[in-house]
């Protein structure tokens, strides 16, 4: 009999630039007319030809077992609407350099090398309002996920990324667990 994963419970963080600066970038408004900065999308489609696209989604649970990462390019999603939604995410371990290497280094699919993303160092970000998520190149991510029955959302990333450009990593299979949370509960003023 196969055994039941264990079960990690994750505390939402709220996104912010500072919060989710290990694994991308937090984008808010800026005035039409400023000047391309720090602030700004600091993007890499340099691969490929961009595709941005909306992506309706349906029926996500809060719960997750497994996390995908792109090493060629960055990614941008947003919630149309502006609507409250969750990210699960590990940092970038990509291994791009020889000295790099690890004993767990893995090669994938698409050849590139990376180290399998360590359990305690999954993370679950609230995303709310006129935002949107950049995330860096190999940064893991799950999601969008949310409480509604459907959204919609903003996705830019390169028009074959999910055919030559996709990893995924399984932890209930390589680790025996899957992570859950509750959504943080919204207070009216």
């Amino acid at each position: 009999m196969a055994k039941s994963p264990v079960e990690v419970n994750l505390i939402p963080i709220e996104a912010t630039s500072e919060t989710f600066a290990d694994y991308g970038q937090i984008i808010e408004a800026s005035r039409d007319g400023e000047t391309f900065g720090p602030n700004d999308a600091q993007l890499d489609l340099s691969r490929g030809t961009p595709r941005l696209y909306i992506m309706p989604l349906q029926d996500t649970s809060f719960s997750f077992s497994k996390i995908t990462h792109h090493a060629h390019v960055t990614q941008c999603l947003g919630s149309i609407g502006a609507h409250v939604w969750y990210v699960g995410v590990a940092k970038p371990s990509l291994i791009e350099g020889d000295d790099e290497r690890r004993e767990d280094t893995v090669e994938s699919k698409s050849g590139h090398l990376y180290a399998p993303p360590a359990v305690e160092e999954v993370r679950v970000f609230r995303i709310s309002g006129t935002k949107f998520v950049k995330y860096n190149r190999g940064t893991w991510h799950v999601g969008p996920l949310f409480k509604e029955s459907s959204m919609d959302f903003y996705n830019l990333e390169l028009t074959d990324t999910d055919v030559v450009d996709e990893t995924t990593y399984d932890f209930r299979k390589n680790n025996g667990v899957t992570f859950r949370f509750k959504p943080i509960e919204e207070t009216s003023s």
